[in-house]
């Protein structure tokens, strides 16, 4: 099912790309923002290709990131999930199905070519309390990552990996 907003005459506010690239995984995530009477929403489309012994067969848990750093061993220099609050918590498992950057999952084929599509409204690429581009929210930008297991969507102990497990692949997200 493809999402098309554009269609019905909405009119694009902002655009934003992520080169998502990890060991033996490569993909493109874009993001395009929509102003419907004031009220922003934004497409989500990520796109990948991998070695199907890494990007394996099923679904992967997909996340905004709190940094935009994906430049260190696994990743973990991303930080926690995207969750600006007021009460924000960034965990990535304790507060888990509740965050601002939660996404729905990306289903991956067996020749390890996936692709999702999603529109969200708990975020935005605008300048605003929960933009992902920089703001207050996040001063320096955000990242997407794809993970190694399922999204249960629920809470989980502190650092135990509930939420989607190893990061196998990070995009900065960037204006576009």
């Amino acid at each position: 099912m493809s999402v098309d907003l554009q269609a019905d005459g909405k009119t694009i506010s902002a655009r934003a790309i992520a080169k998502v690239a990890g060991p033996s995984v490569e993909g493109i995530a874009t993001f395009t923002e929509y102003d419907v009477d004031g009220y922003k929403y934004v497409q989500v489309k990520v796109e990948l290709t991998g070695d199907p012994s890494v990007l394996t067969a099923g679904k992967h848990a997909v996340h905004i990131h709190e940094k935009a750093a994906c430049d260190c061993d696994g990743f973990k220099c991303a930080g926690g999930h995207f969750d600006p609050g007021p009460n924000g918590n960034t965990d990535p498992d304790a507060n888990h199905g509740y965050h601002a950057g939660d996404l729905p999952m990306i289903t991956v084929d067996e020749n390890g070519k996936g692709l999702m599509e999603a529109v969200t409204n708990r975020f935005t690429l605008s300048d605003g309390p929960v933009s992902i581009l920089g703001a207050s929210s996040a001063p320096d930008g955000t990242s997407v990552m794809i993970h190694g297991n399922v999204d249960p969507y629920t809470p989980g102990e502190s650092g135990s990996g509930h939420s989607g497990g190893p990061r196998l692949a990070c995009g900065t997200i960037e204006s576009a």
